[in-house]
């Protein structure tokens, strides 16, 4: 395959639309596209190779989440990133129906006729 030259259409992962889409390359380097401009949303940026960016993942929530559930079950494994908690926790919370029931019913102002 040749070498990509300015203007050249290369499919591409935009960090704009958040899928492969069509890009002209806008700058070379090495033989290489360097930078890439979406023809969908006309947003620049590096060439990525198609490689969508890894997953943001805050450590320190992730850690905070852990404690909390090491609080309510010590026995209970740390929980990864993405994880939804264990089925367990789902069956000791109150069903909708019974909190809905204690809630105090309050009225509702609007603007109304005076």
């Amino acid at each position: 395959m040749r070498e990509p030259r300015l203007g050249d259409d290369i499919d591409d992962y935009c960090v704009r639309c958040k899928r492969v889409m069509n890009h002209a390359v806008v700058s070379v380097m090495n033989g290489d596209a360097a930078k890439v401009r979406c023809r969908t949303c006309h947003s620049d940026h590096d060439f990525r190779h198609e490689q969508p960016p890894p997953p943001k993942v805050d450590l320190r929530k992730q850690a905070l989440y852990n404690e909390v559930l090491k609080k309510v079950d010590p026995e209970a494994p740390a929980v990864d990133g993405l994880e939804s908690p264990p089925p367990e926790a789902a069956e000791t919370a109150e069903a909708p129906e019974a909190i809905a029931a204690e809630a105090p019913k309050s009225k509702a102002k609007g603007r109304g006729k005076k």
